[in-house]
C-alpha cells in the first residue's frame, strides 16, 4: 500500500505543539548541562546537574532556571517543526511504491532533516547559550573576588551566592551581535552544530522508525501512543549520549563571555584539542547525562504528539464543509 500524502502544515503545527510543551517541560535540566559543559578544571562552581539546580534556585530564584526559556519557547516551534517535517519529506521521497526504507536511506533522510534544522537550530543556541551561562559566570567573578578581598585582610572563606546582576536580554545579545559581527554573529558554531545535529538525527529517526515499528500491532495502521513515547524516549538519549562530544565542543564555541583564567578558542579542532589536553577523555562526556534527560522526554513527547496527529484533526475540522 503506498504511503499516505504528507501534510506538511500539519507536520509543522505537530512540531511546534510538541517543542513548546516538551521545552517547557524540560528546560531547568537543559540550563544544567549548559553550565556542566563550560565549567572548565581548576573553575568548578557545580558538582552535579541536582547541585547545579540547588544552587541556581537560591542564587537566582525559581525563575532562574528557565533563564534563557523565552528563547526556545520562540525558536522552538520552527526548529522542531523544520526537523520533524524535514525527515518526513525526505522520507517520502526516498520511499517507492510504499516499501520499507532500507536503513541506508533511512540514515540519508535524517541527514537532510538535520542539515535543515540548524537553519533555526545555530542562533536559537547561540543566545540561549549566552542567558543560561551568565548566572555561572557572575557567580563565579564574585567568589574569585571576595577570596581576593578575605586573602588580603586575612580572613576565613564565607559561602558567597551568585549576585542579583542585571544580565542581558535576547533581544540585546541579538542587537549586539548583529550590530559587531552582522548575521554571522548569530551563526557562530554553525559548523559544530551540523557536526552534533546531522549525526543525531543519523541516529535518531532510523533508531526511531525501527523501535516503534516493532511495537505496532499488525492490524494496526500507527503505534500505540506509549509505543511512540517510549521509542521516542530510547532514541533520543541514546542519539543524544552519542553526539555529546559535538555539543561539549558547540557550546564551549558559542559561550561569548569567559570564567576567569578559562580557555578561549579559535575553532572546532583547536577547542576539542584543548579540552582533551587540559580535562582529559572525560570531558566530552560532560552534561551527558543532563542531555540524556533533557532529548529523552522531549522527543517522546514530541513523537507522542506527531504521532496521534493533533493538527490534522485540527485542520480537518477547520476544512470540514459545512451542512
Amino acid at each position: 500500500m503506498a504511503d499516505k500524502q504528507i501534510s506538511l502544515p500539519a507536520k509543522l503545527i505537530n512540531g511546534g505543539i510538541a517543542g513548546l510543551i516538551g521545552v517547557t517541560c524540560v528546560f531547568p535540566i537543559d540550563l544544567a548541562k549548559t553550565r556542566l559543559q563550560n565549567q572548565q578544571n581548576g573553575q568548578r562552581m557545580y558538582t552535579s546537574m541536582s547541585d547545579c539546580l540547588i544552587k541556581t534556585i537560591r542564587s537566582e530564584g525559581y525563575f532562574g532556571m528557565y533563564r534563557g526559556a523565552a528563547v526556545n519557547l520562540t525558536l522552538v516551534t520552527p526548529e522542531k517543526a523544520i526537523k520533524l517535517a524535514a525527515n518526513d519529506f525526505f522520507r517520502h521521497q526516498l520511499s517507492k511504491d510504499g516499501q520499507k526504507l532500507t536503513l541506508l536511506k533511512e540514515m540519508l533522510a535524517g541527514c537532510g532533516a538535520g542539515t535543515c534544522q540548524v537553519i533555526v537550530t545555530t542562533p536559537m543556541e547561540m543566545l540561549k547559550i549566552q542567558l543560561q551561562d551568565a548566572g555561572r559566570i557572575a557567580a563565579q567573578r564574585k567568589i574569585l573576588a571576595a577570596r581576593g578581598q578575605l586573602s588580603a585582610q586575612g580572613g576565613a572563606q564565607p559561602s558567597v551566592e551568585a549576585p542579583a546582576a542585571r544580565r542581558p536580554t535576547a533581544t540585546q545579545l541579538t542587537r549586539d551581535l548583529l550590530r559587531s559581527r552582522g548575521i554571522a554573529g548569530l551563526y557562530k558554531g554553525l559548523g559544530a552544530t551540523l557536526l552534533r545535529d546531522v549525526p543525531f538525527s543519523m541516529v535518531y529517526f532510523p533508531l526511531f522508525a525501527n523501535l516503534n515499528q516493532l511495537g505496532r500491532p499488525a492490524s494496526e495502521e500507527k503505534s500505540p501512543f506509549y509505543v511512540s513515547f517510549l521509542a521516542g524516549c530510547v532514541a533520543g538519549s541514546a542519539a543524544a549520549v552519542a553526539v555529546n562530544p559535538c555539543d561539549v565542543v558547540k557550546t564551549r564555541l558559542q559561550s561569548l563571555q569567559r570564567g576567569v583564567n578559562e580557555d578561549t578558542y579559535t575553532g572546532f579542532l583547536d577547542c576539542a584539542r584543548k579540552i582533551l589536553r587540559h580535562e582529559g577523555p572525560s570531558a566530552f562526556l560532560k552534561g551527558a547525562y543532563c542531555r540524556a534527560l533533557v532529548i529523552a522526554p522531549l522527543f517522546g513527547i514530541a513523537q507522542v504528539v506527531y504521532f496521534l496527529g493533533i493538527a490534522e484533526s485540527l485542520l480537518g475540522l477547520l476544512q470540514a464543509p459545512q451542512a
